[in-house]
């Protein structure tokens, strides 16, 4: 009699969640390690203003920011890094100004709009500053200061939103909110931020999670390099608006094209092969680990170790009620809605959205049903290597428009946290525990250092793992 491959299945993921969490508190050791690269500041000032500023990836030492208000008056220069940072002891709003004369010859500011800002301490304690930087004759300095370098709150400027600063740092952008802040002090305005900052992060990372669980139900693919397609995505965007300087809606179709045609060749090249011979989930996931190595020293290669910034504006300051977020951080969270919302329907009222569901629950059913399984396979590829380059179009210019070559690598282990904790294999579950993550990471910054928000989400992982081993959405008879 052949037994279901279900419980073994389940024990694999049950090991991989494991794996994960050790992951996740790596991660936030090395998250702290690049925060302390910054110039120190006294321990008395409770905010600090900080960032790197540099002409593409050669760091600009010698240029001159001042910071005032509230009786305040203080000019730094930039070190051989091109850091530098500035605390400040009362909260309150304040003035960066940048002195251009101060700036190599060449390099300009993107607009005259960025040589002196203003900026409202909120619930952040370091404030990312962002001083971008014109195109030069020859494709240009685009990044200019790459922002928050250390943040240890949960968004970059959370005055305007202009570094969007994700609760990360500049050198790890990948994690928390976008630049939600709040016009006053108040715990519940802040509280009210952090929700809003993290339902957007969480809808963000639904777009790329819903991938994973789709590849999974249908393949039994854990896949690990699923990180690098939400990478793909914001290097094509980043490419396409700010090396080329196309019009936004040409790069994010040429965007959404590139990322399915690299999931078809995933498919085509690597995993169909593998199916073919047979080859065990376990072997399987070890090529995902190494395809996540290889392409993520590949984009390094391509792009360079340091951030880059996009030339993709991100809209005026929106005041609603005590939140201040920028108009584009809505514009994401709106396209996501709509996306998320147009493959719910897909999967439920077409054909091949049902073959798809029908693959996911027995791929041996399906077949003898009539449905071509690999079809089926090839094509969720190919969706899901297109939502996730979305995903990554929407979270590099959520997180303040800037790239780096491994972003996608940083939020890895809370998308496999938001598949597993929603349920294996369902995409609405996928949407579920990604908003879950999301809000939970960002909502735990209120008293814990932010360094640790990722531990927090795989504990709340674990949590409900023990008490509902099926997942928010699952279904019990799938634990075996």
């Amino acid at each position: 009699m052949k037994t279901s491959s279900r419980p073994r299945r389940r024990g694999l993921w049950r090991t991989i969640a494991v794996a994960l969490a050790g992951m996740a508190l790596a991660t936030g050791g090395a998250t702290a390690v690049a925060a302390a690269e910054l110039p120190a500041t006294e321990s008395t000032d409770q905010f600090t203003f900080q960032g790197i500023i540099r002409d593409g990836q050669t760091p600009l030492e010698g240029v001159e920011i001042t910071v005032t208000g509230n009786g305040v008056e203080e000019t730094v220069a930039t070190d051989a890094s091109g850091a530098w940072s500035v605390g400040v002891a009362d909260p309150g709003t304040y003035t960066v100004s940048i002195d251009t004369a101060t700036l190599p010859d060449g390099v300009t500011l993107r607009g005259p709009e960025f040589e002196s800002r203003e900026f409202t301490t909120a619930s952040t304690s370091q404030i990312g500053v962002l001083f971008p930087f014109a195109a030069s004759g020859g494709g240009g300095s685009t990044g200019g200061d790459t922002g928050d370098t250390g943040n240890t709150g949960t968004g970059g400027d959370t005055g305007t939103g202009d570094t969007g600063g994700t609760g990360g740092d500049a050198a790890d952008p990948g994690g928390g909110s976008a630049a939600t802040g709040t016009t006053d002090n108040s715990f519940w305005s802040t509280v009210l931020a952090r929700a809003v900052s993290g339902l957007g992060f969480g809808l963000l990372m639904a777009l790329g999670a819903i991938g994973i669980t789709l590849i999974y139900g249908t393949t039994g693919v854990s896949n690990f390099a699923h990180g690098e397609l939400l990478t793909f995505g914001g290097i094509v965007f980043y490419a396409t608006t700010t090396l080329v300087n196309w019009p936004v809606w040409i790069a994010v179709i040429i965007t959404l094209v590139a990322s399915a045609a690299l999931g078809y060749m995933h498919d085509w090249a690597i995993f169909k092969p593998l199916r073919k011979r047979g080859v065990g989930l376990v072997q399987v996931l070890i090529v995902t680990i190494g395809l996540s190595i290889a392409l993520r020293y590949f984009f390094q290669f391509l792009i360079g170790g340091g951030i880059l910034g996009l030339s993709v504006p991100r809209g005026d300051i929106l005041n609603v009620g005590p939140i201040v977020m920028r108009t584009g951080d809505v514009v994401s969270m709106v396209i996501a809605i709509v996306v998320l919302v147009a493959v719910g329907l897909f999967l439920t009222r077409t054909r091949l959205g049902k073959a798809t569901r029908a693959v996911s629950d027995n791929a041996s059913l399906a077949s003898a049903s009539g449905i071509d399984v690999d079809r089926v396979i090839r094509i969720v590829w190919v969706l899901g290597a297109l939502l996730t380059g979305g995903s990554g179009i929407l979270y590099t210019y959520f997180i303040g428009a800037n790239i780096k070559w491994d972003v996608g690598f940083t939020v890895l282990l809370l998308l496999f946290a938001g598949v597993t904790l929603g349920g294996l294999g369902s995409a609405f579950g996928a949407l579920v525990g990604a908003v879950v993550v999301g809000l939970v990471t960002e909502l735990s910054t209120l008293w814990i250092a932010a360094d640790l928000r990722y531990a927090v989400a795989l504990l709340v992982l674990i949590l409900v793992l023990l008490f509902r081993p099926q997942g928010i959405l699952g279904r019990r008879e799938r634990v075996g």
